[in-house]
């Protein structure tokens, strides 16, 4: 079997920002359940607020360290100029403007005083990027069945029932590392990204995987930098994570920042991207249990493969 060759355009990696613990308000339930809609490569993208303005379209980049918004969008807000910034994105690192965000809303939660890297809207897809800053602390569901996103504590979202896979994961840089997962024989990092339509690993786990005497095909990764870098495309034949085993699974293969300041670049590690995880019916991330939940198709038992 062929891996799918696609042109990837990748939502944001990860920004060479602080994460900023940003204080969170709600009013009515505490449980926040958004219709998730899509910018045409799989990619989620959610109703967003600035202030008392909007919604706007922003991708759910669980990827990308600190919320992202569009030149045009800050424009059009007049929002304030904050610091200069580094921004390290999946095909390279940027100098960019960041500016103040006093408040952003995500169904009914708000969060505050964020400081937000700006790119240029036609390199984003959509008006900007919700990351991790807006996002610690909770449980976000993607239910793929349901097109919804849910967002509040692991108890409100009904804890762990009915997830037949729980991963402990490691956290850093606010991200959750899962450190036991298995490339056709490979002990290998996976960092969920629910803002890159595939799947990029990093050049240890290339080499490792081997693949004497087979040429790889090659793909180009676009990222929300506007940058872009040249992958070589092949086909891992089965990722396991614990006693679940997906199989024929399509990886992007490049030297791409991102694994660098995640100081995962030395040893195998891959970001699995939206084509693998809609594989599921809902995916959920506890950041504060450090914890990624998978529930599987009805159709299939555990363990898995498909």
């Amino acid at each position: 079997m062929n891996p799918l060759l696609l042109a990837v355009p990748l939502a944001a990696a990860v920004i060479g920002l602080p994460v900023i613990q940003a204080g969170a308000a709600q009013d009515g339930a505490d449980t926040e359940v958004i219709a998730a809609g899509s910018d045409g490569n799989a990619r989620m993208t959610v109703p967003v607020r600035i202030g008392g303005a909007g919604p706007f379209r922003f991708l759910l980049d669980t990827g990308a360290q600190n919320t992202v918004v569009s030149r045009d969008l800050a424009t059009r807000l007049n929002l304030p100029a904050d610091r200069n910034a580094t921004l390290v994105g999946v095909a390279g690192t940027l100098a960019v403007q960041t500016v103040l965000l006093d408040e952003i809303g995500l169904g009914r939660r708000s969060y505050y005083g964020l400081t937000a890297p700006v790119l240029e809207q036609r390199h984003i897809g959509a008006d900007g990027i919700v990351g991790l800053d807006s996002l610690q602390d909770q449980r976000v569901l993607l239910d793929f069945r349901k097109n919804l996103i849910a967002v509040s504590d692991a108890k409100s979202l009904g804890g762990n029932l009915g997830y037949e896979i729980v991963v402990t994961a490691r956290s850093r840089s606010g991200q959750l590392i899962m450190t036991d997962a298995v490339v056709d024989g490979i002990r290998t990092a996976v960092v969920i990204d629910t803002g890159a339509e595939g799947s990029i690993g990093n050049l240890a786990l290339m080499q490792a995987m081997g693949r004497k005497g087979m040429l790889p095909e090659q793909t180009r990764l676009d990222s929300v930098t506007g940058q872009s870098l040249t992958a070589d495309m092949l086909l891992a034949r089965r990722l396991q994570i614990q006693q679940l085993f997906l199989e024929n699974v399509a990886i992007a293969f490049a030297d791409a920042p991102a694994f660098r300041h995640l100081r995962l670049d030395r040893k195998p590690a891959i970001l699995l991207g939206m084509r693998e995880l809609k594989a599921f019916r809902r995916v959920a991330i506890d950041f504060p249990t450090r914890r990624v939940l998978f529930d599987l198709p009805s159709e299939h038992a555990s363990p898995l493969s498909w």
